[in-house]
């Protein structure tokens, strides 16, 4: 998951922190750092030829980010859940989205939308040696099988 530059500067990650900690899931690794043009392309390298990406890329450089990698149960379905619908207009009232977003671009959070797209993210931001292990098998809980 990836708390973006508006949930950032408008006072939310502890928040969202809260939410994601409420919920269960633990976090595994957390960075707060401010994304290169090079990380933000990276990132959203798959869509890199559809209209919105350069203001993508410019909204996600423009501000301290937060990247969480963490863990639990069905943690894809788990954290969109959390998460929200992407247009915050539609998002429920008790998500993320649906409590604090402003507008579809500045809607807070990202997060995977796969198992494979999880893999390619989190090594956008961290090396496996800095994603902490609980009790149980950090594999079994981030990629289910």
């Amino acid at each position: 998951m990836l708390v973006k530059p508006d949930a950032v500067e408008r006072g939310h990650l502890g928040k969202i922190i809260t939410r994601i900690e409420e919920k269960g899931l633990k976090i595994v690794a957390l960075k707060l750092l401010r994304l290169t043009k090079a990380k933000a392309e990276e990132l959203y390298a798959p869509h890199k030829s559809k209209p919105f990406f350069p203001g993508l890329v410019n909204y996600m450089t423009s501000a301290p980010i937060a990247a969480l990698a963490l863990e639990g149960p069905e943690i894809i379905s788990q954290v969109r859940k959390l998460m929200g619908a992407t247009n915050c207009a539609e998002a429920e009232p008790g998500t993320i989205r649906g409590d604090y977003g402003i507008s579809i671009q500045n809607n807070l959070v990202h997060g995977s939308d796969s198992l494979e797209s999880a893999r390619r993210e989190l090594a956008v931001f961290f090396l496996d040696s800095e994603l902490l292990q609980y009790s149980r098998s950090l594999d079994k809980w981030l990629f289910p099988a």
